[in-house]
């Protein structure tokens, strides 16, 4: 919960004010800036922060300057409930968007999922998604078992957006970020095809590649990629090399090294890990320390 921060009012939506508008089982937060609109969508953990809570990722996004609309979800059903897609039609039909030179949508995981299913309602809105899911539909993904409270709490029987990769072809770029050693999500992203599709393999990143790529100092470099070119390219992967000093990723680098065998490596990534030290949580200290002895008893 964002304790100092203050909800926008309840007013008729204009894009240069700020303004909340609540549905029954969604809310949309917009707060102004440049010609370029970023629509963020929350994700199963944003929903634990409490209210308030701005647009996902809002303290990150607002200092680039661009406007910000916040597709936020009172529950964690994948946007489920028909709040979320007439609010979004209503704005169109405002023509709310028009004044945007460029709109990029992001989500991660359950956020992508929406972001993936609500792009063909906002004209000319690319996507960003990370580690997103095609569909909970267990008939459609029976591969997908995760997130089993979540799924059955929510509506995966209704037809009405579904399945992801039946909006894809509608979106005039998406960039796909995921991690192809999760079987899971490299599985959804083998389903969402085309040529306006970019799948971007983000090894070790693990479900969690937002915050890789976030604490990797690439988001910036994402976001710019796809509003100027609609196609993410060296400038990514030059930043993204920041995953390197990235405790998440170095722990998903040294696991698959020591499950694969490859002891050197494994040992130099726990190193690496106790050498930063201090500010690490004690679990990754200590998982760092066994792998160091596996390493170099394997070796």
């Amino acid at each position: 919960m964002d304790a100092d921060l203050i909800e926008p009012p309840e007013i008729a939506p204009r894009p240069d004010m700020r303004f909340l508008q609540r549905g029954q089982g969604a809310n949309l937060w917009f707060e102004p800036g440049s010609d370029v609109l970023i629509i963020s969508f929350d994700n199963l953990a944003t929903i634990d922060e409490g209210w308030p809570r701005g647009p996902w990722m809002h303290r990150r996004l607002m200092p680039l300057g661009y406007s910000i609309l916040g597709v936020q979800s009172h529950a964690k059903d994948w946007f489920r409930g028909p709040s979320a897609p007439q609010m979004l039609r209503d704005l169109t039909a405002l023509g709310f968007f028009g004044g945007f030179s460029r709109i990029v949508m992001i989500g991660a995981s359950m956020g992508g999922f929406a972001a993936l299913n609500f792009a063909p309602l906002v004209p000319r809105a690319r996507v960003i998604a990370l580690s997103a899911q095609s569909t909970m539909n267990r008939d459609i993904a029976p591969y997908e078992v995760r997130f089993p409270f979540a799924v059955r709490k929510s509506n995966w029987s209704e037809p009405a957006f579904l399945d992801a990769a039946l909006a894809v072809p509608a979106i005039p770029a998406v960039a796909l970020l995921y991690d192809p050693f999760c079987a899971e999500d490299r599985q959804h992203v083998a389903r969402m095809t085309g040529e306006n599709v970019q799948r971007l393999r983000l090894t070790h990143a693990t479900h969690e590649a937002v915050r890789v790529v976030i604490k990797s100092g690439a988001l910036t470099v994402l976001l710019d990629q796809m509003i100027k070119g609609d196609h993410v390219g060296l400038e990514f992967w030059q930043a993204y090399r920041g995953r390197k000093s990235v405790p998440k990723w170095q722990r998903a680098l040294l696991q698959a090294a020591l499950e694969r065998g490859h002891h050197r490596l494994a040992g130099r990534a726990a190193a690496q890990i106790l050498r930063m030290g201090a500010g690490l949580p004690d679990e990754d200290l200590t998982f760092a320390r066994r792998a160091l002895r596996a390493a170099q008893k394997g070796g």
